[in-house]
């Protein structure tokens, strides 16, 4: 199978993107460790370990299809927010620009009729329904939550009881 150049450069961008998350989210674990909040900390790691993965998804359909992987830099992340609030609301926004650009994605490999990179690309799509539910639902508890210490160590609680499950093979 051959990837069109520009298939293999978009595909190389989200490769990026996933890689770029994943440290993202090691950086907001961090602001999370600042605040004293170890779980919350926690569940971010654990997204972030799921971010490199899907990097490494990317890596491996890009040379299994006979393509050439090109590693592109990044801004460094944001590191500092007001809240746990704003850092889940920039979290989500995040998630948003990564759904929008796998639809695009998914846009091309369909404009370019590679079946492949659509079967690919499609697990992709319902994942990142599944990862803006979980940052919007977080975000709601974090709004409900307010300036309620009980109810935040409560959460931090909850969201530190998250483990990284590696995805099954062919997943």
């Amino acid at each position: 199978m051959m990837l069109s150049p520009k298939l293999q450069d978009a595909l190389n961008e989200q490769m990026k993107n996933e890689f770029f998350s994943a440290y993202l989210y090691m950086a907001i674990a961090g602001y999370f460790e600042s605040e004293d909040l170890p779980g919350i900390a926690s569940w971010m790691r654990v997204q972030a370990l799921e971010e490199m993965t899907h990097g490494e998804k990317f890596f491996n359909f890009i040379t299994d299809a006979a393509g050439r992987t090109d590693f592109r830099g990044f801004e460094a992340p944001r590191n500092e927010f007001a809240s746990p609030v704003e850092a889940f609301k920039y979290s989500l926004k995040h998630e948003n620009f990564v759904t929008d650009s796998i639809n695009k994605l998914m846009d091309l490999a369909k404009a370019e009729s590679n079946h492949a990179a659509q079967i690919f690309l499609q697990w992709f799509v319902t994942e990142q329904v599944e990862e803006e539910a979980s940052f919007g639902l977080i975000l709601r508890k974090l709004e409900r939550i307010g300036n309620d210490g009980n109810g935040l160590l409560r959460l931090d609680e909850e969201l530190g009881a998250r483990v990284f499950v590696p995805p099954t093979a062919g997943a």
